[in-house]
């Protein structure tokens, strides 16, 4: 029974690496966003801009994983399990209050000109 539940687990994780292995298609990462830009005149271009960085794109989840993960490993380190919990949600608090109260987003596009 042993030996069938290892096969099977290991089974398991080949089939799993498959996607892995597979060769992907170099379009679909993309750096540059294409965005639509009015005139003057009233006409409607097209202009490439560089696509931001991954911070810049998810800032908002990582400040509040990091604040989360903060606040529980100190209540951790100071509370054992319970603690780590209380440290989690104040940790979450007041990443909250300093992603979207305290710390606004200034989003600058830089145009890329490639003709």
């Amino acid at each position: 029974m042993k030996k069938l539940i290892w096969a099977f687990v290991m089974a398991t994780l080949m089939i799993g690496l498959i996607p892995a292995i597979l060769p992907m298609e170099a379009s679909a990462q993309g750096s540059y966003y294409v965005r639509k830009v009015r005139d003057r005149n009233g006409r409607v271009r097209y202009v490439r801009v560089a696509k931001p960085s991954y911070y810049r794109r998810h800032r908002n989840r990582i400040n509040m994983a990091v604040g989360t993960g903060g606040g529980a490993l100190i209540g951790g380190l100071l509370g054992g399990g319970k603690g780590a919990l209380i440290g989690a949600g104040v940790g979450a608090g007041s990443s909250a209050l300093y992603t979207y109260k305290l710390n606004k987003k200034r989003r600058v596009y830089r145009k890329v000109r490639r003709y």
